[in-house]
């Protein structure tokens, strides 16, 4: 079998239970070749070799793991916000929070920066290494001064770990909290700055513990490009005179309590009176 960079896979050894693209082709230290992939919807890089793969078409990776569920649950975030009646005429205009995303990945960045501006989240989104993410979110809080901040890009523990506390046993878990408390050295308050912090099976308890109030991964599972965009979707839209339950945010997502967890927040929508015509941003 012949593959190149861009074709859609899934690894046979794994059932097929993930669609990855082909990132790049290589000779592994035995000199067979071999494949660097990249989940389609989940945050995951993965090595395989090319005897492991099976070249999947289109349709197939539209139909094949959890592509298509992060679409579905962003229609039914269209529809749920419609029945509540936000976004309505007359002279109000409607506020839900600016959300600044930094992602280690530019890639998925892309992806969920679609995603909230189909569902009308203001935005500002940052590719940023994980690993220089402490240094740079005091600098971009101050600049945006955003209501809701994602910290988020690619995270791993190791196989077979022992104790999943240990932050030196995941890649990026330790980038995360840190900026996490950098952030919250900003605004101590997790109701003036909401933060989801994490990626695939990140250290969830040393997230919540540096001050996240939504991070990912309760049980060390991957997670979904769209689960951040999801939960924070529930906070931006709930309104400030409310307090959504973590459980509500958390069943947004797609892989539910498994993959991200947190605590009661108080939502950050507001109506505003009188509306002009242009959109009420501050960026």
């Amino acid at each position: 079998m012949t593959l190149k960079s861009g074709d859609y896979v899934a690894r046979l050894s794994y059932a097929k239970d993930i669609v990855f693209r082909v990132t790049q082709i290589y000779r592994d230290e035995n000199g067979e070749a071999a494949a660097v992939l990249k989940g389609v919807a989940v945050r995951l890089i993965a090595d395989a070799p090319l005897t492991d793969l099976e070249r999947l078409s289109e349709e197939e990776a539209r139909n094949n793991g959890p592509e298509g569920e992060g679409e579905a649950r962003l229609l039914a975030a269209l529809a749920r916000r419609s029945g509540e009646g936000l976004f309505r005429g007359g002279r109000t205009f409607d506020y839900p929070g600016l959300v600044l995303h930094l992602d280690g990945d530019g890639e998925y960045l892309k992806k969920c920066a679609a995603a909230y501006e189909k569902l009308g989240i203001p935005h500002v989104g940052l590719a940023v290494p994980e690993k220089d993410q402490p240094e740079a979110v005091g600098y971009y809080l101050a600049r945006y001064r955003p209501e809701i901040l994602v910290l988020t890009g690619h995270d791993s523990l190791i196989r077979d770990a022992k104790d999943r506390r240990d932050l030196d046993l995941y890649r990026a878990s330790f980038h995360f909290a840190e900026a996490v408390r950098r952030a919250r050295q900003y605004q101590p308050d997790r109701d003036g700055l909401v933060i989801f912090a994490g990626a695939c099976q990140s250290c969830y308890e040393e997230l919540i513990r540096a001050g996240a109030n939504f991070a990912s991964s309760p049980e060390r599972v991957f997670i979904h490009i769209f689960d951040p965009v999801l939960v924070i979707e529930r906070i931006a839209f709930t309104s400030i005179k409310e307090v959504l339950p973590a459980e509500e945010a958390v069943k947004a997502s797609v892989t539910g309590a498994a993959g991200i967890g947190g605590v009661e927040t108080r939502g950050c929508f507001r109506r505003g009176y009188p509306k002009i015509a242009e959109k009420v941003l501050r960026f």
